[in-house]
């Protein structure tokens, strides 16, 4: 059976994510210890412990996701003989969940990831000033009917930024931009009949051409980080297609601060290469839904408590 490993992007985070695991694994306590030495932070303590409004901080959250995912591949791989390539065909992730895709497949190292995903979180916190910046959830339309709707919401105000953020799944669309820009694409959609329209509660406009200041950070630090081809391919958010070359690598993660994510094509990638299940690894089930709602052939699972993980190294 062909099986691909994704990873969950910004607002799966929640306290207590990865306790469970540090206290049933020990491969996964040295993960999160790993993690924190390379910050300097206490991390782990955060994500065990709260408070949420210190965990949900962009510059916490990414990483501390990232941590919670590898923590799940580095017990498979120490305790169920996890082997890429054999029990897993491709990798995934929702926009910093590429990260964690690619530390997985050992394209990165996990100090090398940890440091990318703290300043990547960092520097699109502060590529806008509080408050300029929003997201919002468009429920019923589809990615060009929402295209449709961005771009009429920066008619009036053509120096406005209003753009499709995430392709998420069927009828799941998030556009990203400026605040009062976001606001009249919220109030265009529901004319032109979405289900429901609602702001998102974060702090910046990622995936936007706001994010170009971030992307110029991203891409310094890139090229003074060594990459590899990873153990099997990633299916990249930019082009929803299977990429393995470093240099590709390193241009997608750098363009995809600003681009849209193609989480939707991405899953049916996935299926024309014939991958018949789907594992999400680390917190949350964010992205088994979405999956379901893409194709619910693929069978998704969530893999996160140890029970999860006990259950699939037995299938390894």
């Amino acid at each position: 059976m062909k099986r691909a490993f994704v990873f969950p992007g910004q607002g799966s985070q929640a306290v207590g994510m990865g306790r469970s695991l540090a206290e049933a694994f020990p491969a996964a306590r040295n993960l999160f210890e790993e993690v924190d030495e390379t910050l300097s932070q206490h991390l782990s303590r955060l994500m065990f412990e709260g408070p949420e409004s210190d965990l949900t901080l962009t510059e916490n959250a990414q990483p501390a996701l990232l941590a919670a995912s590898l923590a799940v591949i580095r017990v498979l791989e120490t305790e169920g003989g996890l082997a890429f390539g054999r029990h897993v065909a491709y990798v995934a992730g929702h926009s910093l969940g590429e990260y964690s895709a690619l530390a997985a497949a050992r394209a990165v190292t996990v100090a090398d990831a940890t440091r990318l995903v703290k300043l990547r979180g960092r520097t699109m916190q502060k590529a806008v000033p509080l408050g300029q910046g929003a997201m919002a959830a468009l429920l019923g339309l589809d990615v060009e009917a929402a295209r449709a709707v961005a771009a009429e919401a920066v008619v009036s105000e053509p120096d406005q930024v209003c753009a499709v953020a995430n392709d998420n799944a069927p009828g799941q669309v998030v556009i990203s931009g400026h605040h009062r820009a976001v606001e009249r694409a919220i109030a265009i959609a529901r004319e032109r009949g979405a289900r429901r329209s609602i702001m998102l509660p974060v702090s910046a406009p990622f995936h936007s051409p706001l994010m170009v200041p971030a992307a110029e950070v991203m891409e310094k630090a890139l090229d003074k980080t060594a990459l590899r081809p990873p153990l099997v391919p990633i299916v990249a958010n930019m082009s929803a297609s299977a990429i393995s070359d470093p240099a590709e690598v390193k241009r997608q993660l750098v363009g995809q601060v600003t681009a849209m994510v193609r989480w939707r094509e991405s899953m049916l990638y996935l299926k024309t290469a014939e991958v018949e299940e789907v594992a999400e690894l680390g917190a949350g089930r964010v992205l088994t839904g979405l999956i379901r709602r893409i194709d619910p052939d693929f069978s998704p699972r969530s893999v996160c408590t140890p029970a999860e993980v006990d259950a699939l190294m037995k299938e390894l």
